[in-house]
């Protein structure tokens, strides 16, 4: 009998560590996962109740598992909608931020000019009377056009304001001298005669130069923070690609499934993660970079004596001391006219009374600028400082998003979760954008494909900074949708028989980093394990019945 007992316990000591290797006395539940599952909307039909072997994973690492290929599909297509969601959300911050921008800087400029027609009507009506009353049209004309251009309208701003005094010239003109009968020819002819004559002095020229300086400037600003806004949306809406979708599973829910909820990633295993994921964006960096700083550049010339707020407000001034120029001088300029395009003949209305108008119209023009007139200063200097800010906001979404997400503490880098278990990440941290992915280890990227929609951001971008450079040199600006400059194709960096050519430049898997092996009870481990246990019992078993017999 004590053979027996001997024999037993050593069956007992021999068999016991083989179980023990393949279920740790016991295996474990899978009850945390089934509600972080639940709780992320999904039914729990099919989730297991204890772990299972993971021969089946395709994307999380094949040890024993709570996770079934359903299971990972599903977490897989939730990560990559939540990384999008992210996204969304600081591109819609951001993109509001920039329309709130532009409505601040366009509202207040549209109220400058209101304030500066209502400031020209008013006055003009009680310093010019009936020679303002009766053609104010040609008031009013210059403001509505002022308007257009502002607002992007095909308009030649320089043949505006031109318009605008040789209109001026034949009116006054003809106020002065209703005596006489004058013709549309004969007030054609005067109105060609401005640029010899100059009848308004010198100041048809200063306002032309700080017009269409102010002007050019304004709205290619303006346009400067719509296109961004817009470049902001577009890119913000790119899906994020398969392989993303992948690394960003194996990162973000695969801990779950081996059992490790609280392993957060390691900072630069995100890092790697979420430069290849938005490798493309990170390309907008140089170009957005240039579109902020010119906008920068421009947006300086809104200051000073000769700012917008100035610039504008003092119209009704200048255009009245324009007019008192003529008119101190309506006789010279006369004879002049009389030589240029022939005598008049006498026989009109009565006269005009000049000296009347004359009196009426020395009484000041006041600018109006009231208390508020460094508004416009504090505008942009808050854009100005919201673009700084800015400049670097494509290669720093990679920080941004891991920012909440990854280990840190004392000892965090031994003990974050590093796509495979929980030690520290070996690989080095990628450079940004497309270019530098080819070694990622993380995300696979087919570095020759660019994505086709960021790549016509990219361009939109040049194309804005080329418009608001022409208007620092004070060249005006054809300010055409700028969709329809860029084709359908992209933006022509990588064309279609370029992108096809050559091999696929990938990071081969065979050259992918070493991943941290588990434990030693990994399944190979525990398989071999279960296979060896019936021969080991019948060997005990045949040792136990010799023993019995003795």
């Amino acid at each position: 009998m004590d053979s027996f007992i001997i024999a037993a316990l050593a069956l007992g000591s021999l068999t016991a560590p083989v179980y023990g290797d393949k279920w740790n006395s016991k295996a474990r539940s899978c009850s945390d996962i089934r509600q972080f599952y639940s709780g992320k909307g999904f039914p729990l039909d099919g989730v297991p109740q204890s772990e299972i072997s993971g021969e089946h994973l395709r994307i999380c690492p094949q040890g024993y598992t709570c996770c079934t290929s359903d299971m990972e599909d599903n977490l897989a297509v939730l990560s990559r909608r939540e990384m999008e969601g992210v996204l969304k959300d600081a591109g819609r911050s951001l993109q509001t931020s920039l329309t709130g921008q532009f409505k601040a800087f366009d509202g207040y400029f549209q109220e400058l000019l209101n304030r500066s027609a209502i400031s020209l009507q008013e006055t003009f009506t009680a310093t010019w009377g009936l020679l303002y009353s009766q053609n104010s049209q040609v008031f009013s004309d210059l403001y509505t056009d002022l308007r257009f251009y502002y607002r992007g309208s095909n308009i030649n701003l320089e043949e505006v304001l031109n318009e605008f005094w040789a209109r001026l010239l034949e009116k006054l003109f003809y106020q002065a001298n209703k005596q006489y009968f004058i013709g549309e020819d004969y007030l054609e002819c005067v109105s060609k005669q401005i640029d010899t004559l100059r009848p308004f002095g010198d100041i048809p020229r200063v306002m032309k130069m700080m017009v269409t300086r102010t002007f050019v400037a304004a709205r290619s600003f303006a346009q400067g923070l719509m296109v961004s806004g817009e470049v902001v949306r577009k890119v913000s809406q790119v899906q994020l690609s398969q392989e993303c979708m992948r690394a960003g599973m194996r990162m973000t829910y695969c801990p779950h499934c081996r059992g490790m909820a609280s392993a957060r990633p390691c900072a630069n295993y995100c890092s790697n993660v979420m430069k290849g994921c938005l490798a493309n964006q990170a390309d907008l960096n140089t170009e957005w970079r240039h579109l902020a700083e010119t906008m920068i550049q421009v947006a300086d010339r809104f200051d000073g004596p000769s700012g917008v707020d100035s610039v504008i407000l003092s119209l009704p001034n200048r255009i009245s001391e324009a007019m008192l120029t003529m008119m101190d001088n309506i006789e010279p300029i006369n004879s002049k006219l009389f030589q240029a395009c022939g005598s008049l003949r006498e026989g009109g209305t009565s006269s005009t009374g000049v000296d009347e108008i004359m009196k009426r119209g020395r009484v000041t023009v006041e600018d109006r600028l009231e208390t508020n007139s460094n508004k416009m200063d504090k505008l942009v200097s808050d854009v100005t400082v919201r673009l700084r800010d800015l400049q670097s906001y494509w290669v720093s979404l990679p920080n941004l998003l891991c920012s909440d997400r990854v280990a840190t503490g004392t000892g965090a880098e031994d003990k974050c979760w590093n796509g495979m278990n929980r030690a520290r990440y070996l690989p080095e941290v990628m450079g940004d954008g497309l270019a530098s992915q080819i070694n990622n280890p993380e995300v696979e990227i087919d570095i020759t494909k660019p994505d086709m929609t960021i790549r016509q951001q990219i361009m939109q971008l040049k194309i804005m900074t080329h418009r608001l450079k022409n208007a620092l040199n004070g060249q005006d600006v054809d300010f055409q949708d700028t969709s329809d400059d860029v084709s359908g194709s992209g933006s022509g960096m990588c064309t279609e028989d370029m992108c096809s050519r050559g091999p696929r430049l990938v990071k081969p898997s065979t050259e992918r980093p070493i991943r941290y092996p588990y434990p030693p009870e990994n399944k190979e481990v525990k398989a071999s394990a279960s296979q060896n246990l019936p021969g080991i019992t019948i060997y005990l078993l045949s040792l136990l019945i010799l023993l019995l017999r003795r």
